[in-house]
């Protein structure tokens, strides 16, 4: 495959526009806003650097790298699939990845490949993405950096929601964020599972509270 048509693809899958439902999900933002913990552009922005580097989005980032590598091997892709699954660490985080790499896999069976036969009772949305990618032969740490961008894509625009924030300050955001999300994606692109570990524990408390929050935009 050429870098062309592997970027083209990559564009494709983690397009705000390819139908896994991102919008639906705020990652406990919502929450975070709702106890000011979020409050401006400024605080956005170490609330994304925070997850990429320390959160709950770096072990995703280390376990598409994983799925990536057994899918690239074609080995037996069920026991990174059930870590995955088995990390979430609340019930609305759980149905965000779920229902994310579900509807991932079966947007991405328009390619059709081994790994949605080995997958098919789903997996978790980064264990779903790196094993379409690695089985495609779409470089990994240029899947990391597009999957990583697309996250922290979907906090802006859910931030564009929740706080006075406008355009502008939105793009400035994912400016500023540049740097950080190449440098994860060459930390991950390195990883093993044994670099899993997060230390985000306001955002994970964020999560949790979602689900008693009154009233919300999000699922999560």
């Amino acid at each position: 495959m050429s870098d062309t048509v592997s970027l083209v693809r990559l564009l494709t899958w983690l397009s705000p526009t390819f139908p896994v439902g991102g919008f639906n999900y705020s990652h406990g933002l919502e929450q975070a806003v709702a106890s000011e913990l979020v409050t401006d552009s400024a605080q956005l922005q170490d609330w994304i650097r925070l997850l990429l580097a320390e959160g709950s989005t770096w072990n995703d980032a280390v376990l598409l790298a994983e799925a990536w590598r057994v899918a690239a091997s074609a080995g037996d892709l069920a026991p990174v699939s059930e870590l995955a699954e088995a990390l979430v660490g609340s019930a609305e985080r759980h149905l965000e990845t779920m229902n994310q790499g579900d509807a991932f896999l079966k947007a991405s069976s328009a390619w059709p490949l081994p790994v949605h036969q080995s997958l098919d009772g789903g997996a978790a949305w980064p264990v779903a993405v790196g094993a379409v990618s690695g089985a495609s032969g779409v470089p990994l740490e240029e899947t990391l950096a597009a999957f990583l961008h697309a996250f922290a894509a979907n906090q802006v625009q859910a931030a564009l929601r929740l706080m006075s924030l406008g355009q502008a300050a939105g793009v400035a955001v994912m400016a500023a964020i540049e740097p950080d999300i190449a440098q994860v994606a060459a930390r991950a692109e390195r990883s093993t599972l044994d670099d899993l570990g997060s230390a985000a524990l306001n955002a994970e408390i964020a999560a949790m509270n979602h689900e008693t929050l009154n009233s919300r935009i999000f699922r999560t």
